[in-house]
């Protein structure tokens, strides 16, 4: 039987579909081994959101040859697609699938040899039919993934991504219906919708469906508990998203990750967003008062290109206001063929460094602010798994994702139990099981 080990860089769709991968080759006879060990087969599946993501891949390409020379290197993913020549200059790599075709993953590695290569990439811009590639359980979580759209058509100007994935593409209602029906039946109760860009859900198919329709759909399974969205833009989350999707209930979770990237109108314009900060003042405001327990979170850039000193300090400050329940704070990295990497003015490593050590400040501030507001209430927490570094302890996650810790005598995972929160440290709640 031979062997198959993954490793995944990047963001939650990736995740999903290393998953999908995982089980094609599972049901071709391969058992998965741990990226760490001995393989025949080993898969890469790549992240270009920044630049470190394309040193990490390149990093764990390497190691997966010393590993075994006589492995075969499958490099796939958005660095594949958009860097299939870079990367053909690799003698480690023997195949290179970029972000189609992998359904076709098995069948094009018994292609190859160790010695050999070939590169499977296609024009990803002119691919316009969704490639169903479906899961039908998790080894590791207690919560599944499903995919529910591929592409974005936004092009901000710093952004690989449309590039990399091709323009929008929805996964039809019944494939993730039935995916969710599966996934519930091997016993998943919480459910993450992921896509590049679900917002954009169902608008290239022909019927009227929708991400708010798709949600009350997946609502009316029985087995359904939670339903989590994945970072989703602003500006879908107006007043007429929130009425749609009341028809869910508590099982849509009180979580938003609204990406703002900057909180300067100047900046969002350079950046080619498509709202201004009062525009996502007014969507955050509106959530608010919808759902009073309600978490949302953030990414935000620091040193995009031009960002002068008042600039940053507004956006620091619309941060601020807005007291995220907890912020992904990154630095600008130029991504060659993007608009944003010919501007002028880019912000030297130093200043986005200082930069980012201010707003991460912010971030943890406001972050232990919302925390105190649960301290001594009692939440339902999904457990997940046991604590690496503490044995006997068990992590999970609250509805409005607070990561909660509590000590157990017995395995918590997979269970729904109520916990009194009564402290927090370093951006974890710990409790006790409420009996």
């Amino acid at each position: 039987m031979k062997r198959v080990a993954f490793c995944t860089l990047g963001c939650k769709v990736n995740q999903y579909e290393t998953q999908a991968m995982c089980e094609l080759f599972l049901n071709n006879g391969y058992t998965e081994v741990d990226f760490d060990e001995q393989a025949d087969v080993y898969v890469i599946n790549t992240c270009s959101v920044t630049s470190m993501s394309d040193r990490k891949s390149r990093q764990m390409i390497r190691r997966a040859k010393k590993r075994s020379k006589d492995a075969i290197v499958v490099v796939t993913g958005c660095y594949a697609q958009t860097a299939a020549k870079e990367l053909a200059k690799i003698e480690d790599i023997n195949l290179i699938i970029g972000t189609s075709g992998r359904s076709e993953i098995v069948s094009l590695t018994e292609r190859v040899t160790s010695q050999s290569k070939h590169i499977a990439v296609g024009d990803i811009m002119h691919t316009h039919e969704f490639e169903n590639l479906s899961v039908n359980s998790y080894s590791d979580r207690t919560r599944a993934y499903i995919k529910l759209q591929e592409g974005c058509s936004q092009f901000c100007s710093y952004c690989i991504i449309p590039y990399a994935r091709g323009p929008i593409r929805s996964r039809s209602e019944d494939e993730v219906i039935e995916e969710a029906k599966r996934l519930c039946k091997n016993g998943f109760r919480e459910l993450v919708l992921v896509g590049i860009h679900i917002a954009s859900y169902g608008r290239d198919l022909k019927n009227d469906t929708s991400l708010e329709k798709i949600i009350c759909k997946i609502s009316e399974l029985e087995d359904v508990k939670r339903i989590r969205l994945s970072s989703i833009e602003p500006m879908t989350l107006d007043e007429n998203f929130i009425k749609a999707v009341s028809a869910a209930g508590d099982k849509l979770c009180h979580h938003f990750h609204i990406s703002l990237q900057s909180g300067c109108d100047e900046t969002l314009v350079r950046m080619n967003r498509k709202y201004l900060s009062v525009d996502f003042e007014k969507i955050v405001s509106g959530l608010r008062e919808a759902i009073a327990d309600c978490a949302i979170t953030t990414d935000i850039m620091v040193g995009f290109a031009g960002e002068t000193d008042e600039e940053f300090e507004q956006s620091l400050a619309f941060a601020d206001k807005i007291s995220f329940s907890d912020m992904h704070v990154f630095s600008y990295s130029p991504r060659p063929g993007t608009p944003a990497a010919k501007m002028d003015n880019q912000v030297s490593p130093e200043m986005r460094h200082e930069r980012s050590a201010r707003m991460l400040e912010v971030a943890e501030k406001n972050r232990d602010a919302f925390l105190d507001k649960f301290v001594g209430k009692t939440l339902e927490i999904l457990f997940e798994r046991e604590c690496d570094d503490k044995k006997g302890f068990y992590e999970g996650k609250s509805q409005n994702y607070i990561s909660v810790i509590c000590k157990a005598g017995n395995d918590l995972s997979g269970q729904f139990l109520n916990v009194k929160l009564t402290h927090h440290k370093d951006g974890i709640m710990y409790g006790e099981i409420v009996l």
